[in-house]
C-alpha cells in the first residue's frame, strides 16, 4: 500500500460541482476540500466552483515514466529534479516516479546523491519513489539506453542500486541470468517488477509473471511483438490476470490502430505513461537523456543512432491520444488515473481524508487547472474559470 504525504499544512476549502471521475465513472456530484483534504463537507469560508456543461474533475494523473519534462532532466542536479516536479502540474500531473536509466556506476552514484538532496517543492508533482529503467535490460533491445553500462542482474548488484534509490518501479528482461531471482528480491521487497527492454517470449515472460512480475513497460516498444504462434511480451501479460501494462501514449511509439487494439484487450489493466524526456513540453533542439544527447524536432525524440528517445509530450496528451483511439472519456482518464493507484496499492483518492489533489479537464480532456493539496498549482489563463 502506498500513501501519498501531505507536504505541509493547508488550508485550502473548495466545493467543486460538475462532473466527477470516481474510479471508472464519471458520475455527475461534488468534491468537497476542507483545509487541503478530500472531507465529508468544506466547512465555512469554501469556495464554490461549477464547473463548465462537459468539464470533469478528477483525482490527477500518476506518471510512472518520467525522465524528465519543460527541458529538465532526471539526472544528477537536484535543482533540475526539482524543476522537473515543479513543472509537471501544468500537464495534469499530481504525482510521479522519477525514472532513471541505464548509466555508468559513477553516475547511478550522482543521480543516487542529487535525488536525496532534491527539495522537492510544495506545489510540485509529488515523488511516488523512483522507476529503475535498467540496467538490466537486453543488449539486443537496449533503444535508446547505453549498452555498455548493461549489466546481469546479479544480486549483490540488485541489493546495492535497492539500497541506493529505494525504488518503486524497477525493469528488467527476464532473460537475463539472474533475472527471474531478481523478481522475486523485488516482489519480497515490495518492489514493482516490470518487464521491458527484452528479447524474451512469451513462455519466458508468463514465467517472471508467476515470480511476481506486475508491468510490461511500454508496449510493443523495444520487445517482440504478437504473430500467430508468437504471442511475445505482450500477447503473456494480456493472458496473466493481475498484471497491468503501461504504454506510450503519444501517437509516435504505437499506431493508433495498434493503440486501440491494445487497450482494448488491456481495459482496466491499461496504464497510460508519459515517458517524457526534458524534450517534452520545449521547444525542437538538443536534449540530455542520462547524461546522453538526444535531439527532438517538437514531435520526435531520437538518439545519434536514430532511436526512439522518450517522447516530447508530456502526460496530459494521454488521455487524449486513448479517446482518439476509441476509449470511453472515463476508460481514457482511467488508465492516467485510476490504473496506476491500483497498480501501487494505493487508497481511493477521493476518500475522505485523501489529499485533495486534483485535476479540471475540459470536455476535450484537456488539464485546465491543477490543485495540490487543494491548493492551485497551475491553471490555465485562458481556461475562463476563475480559480485566483
Amino acid at each position: 500500500m502506498i500513501a501519498v504525504r501531505m507536504p505541509r499544512t493547508s488550508t485550502a476549502r473548495w466545493s467543486i460541482t460538475g462532473s466527477v471521475l470516481a474510479g471508472w465513472r464519471i458520475v455527475p456530484g461534488e468534491i468537497l476540500v476542507r483545509d487541503g483534504t478530500i472531507g465529508p463537507t468544506a466547512g465555512t469560508g469554501a469556495r464554490r466552483l461549477r464547473l463548465p456543461d462537459g468539464w470533469i474533475v478528477a483525482p490527477g494523473f500518476w506518471d510512472l515514466q518520467v525522465n524528465g519534462v519543460a527541458g529538465a532532466e532526471i539526472g544528477d542536479d537536484d535543482a533540475e529534479i526539482a524543476r522537473v516536479a515543479a513543472a509537471l502540474p501544468a500537464y495534469g500531473v499530481t504525482a510521479f516516479c522519477p525514472t532513471v536509466i541505464t548509466r555508468s556506476p559513477a553516475a547511478y552514484r550522482r543521480a543516487g546523491v542529487a535525488l536525496a538532496a532534491t527539495r522537492w517543492p510544495a506545489q510540485g508533482a509529488r515523488n511516488l519513489g523512483v522507476h529503475l529503467e535498467g540496467p538490466f535490460l537486453s543488449p539486443t533491445r537496449p533503444g535508446a539506453h547505453p549498452t555498455a553500462a548493461l549489466v546481469l542482474p546479479e544480486a549483490a548488484r540488485l541489493a546495492q542500486l535497492v539500497d541506493a534509490f529505494r525504488p518503486r518501479i524497477v525493469t528488467l528482461a527476464p532473460e537475463l541470468d539472474g533475472a527471474l531471482a531478481a523478481v522475486t528480491a523485488l516482489r519480497r521487497a515490495g518492489i514493482v517488477a516490470g518487464i521491458g527492454h527484452t528479447d524474451a517470449d512469451a513462455e519466458l515472460c508468463a514465467r517472471a509473471i508467476a515470480h511476481g512480475a506486475r508491468l510490461l513497460i511500454h508496449a510493443f516498444n523495444a520487445m517482440p511483438g504478437i504473430s500467430a504462434r508468437q504471442p511475445g511480451p505482450v500477447g503473456a501479460f494480456l493472458a496473466a490476470s493481475g498484471t497491468h501494462i503501461a504504454v506510450i501514449a503519444d501517437g509516435i511509439h504505437l499506431a493508433p490502430a495498434t493503440l486501440a487494439a491494445l487497450a482494448g484487450a488491456a481495459g482496466r489493466r491499461l496504464i497510460a505513461v508519459s515517458d517524457a524526456v526534458a524534450a517534452a513540453g520545449a521547444p525542437a533542439g538538443t536534449y540530455q537523456l542520462g547524461g546522453r544527447r538526444v535531439i527532438s524536432d517538437g514531435r520526435v525524440v531520437r538518439d545519434h543512432a536514430g532511436h526512439l528517445a522518450g517522447s516530447a509530450r508530456p502526460l496530459a496528451d494521454g488521455p487524449i491520444t486513448l479517446r482518439a483511439a476509441g476509449r470511453s472519456r472515463a476508460a481514457a482518464l482511467g488508465a492516467a488515473i485510476t490504473a496506476p493507484r491500483r497498480l501501487l496499492g494505493a487508497p481511493d483518492p477521493l476518500a475522505p481524508g485523501s489529499p485533495a489533489d486534483l485535476v479540471i479537464l475540459d470536455r476535450d480532456l484537456r488539464p485546465r487547472a491543477t490543485l495540490l493539496g487543494g491548493t492551485v498549482a497551475w491553471q490555465d489563463p485562458l481556461a475562463g474559470i476563475d480559480l485566483s
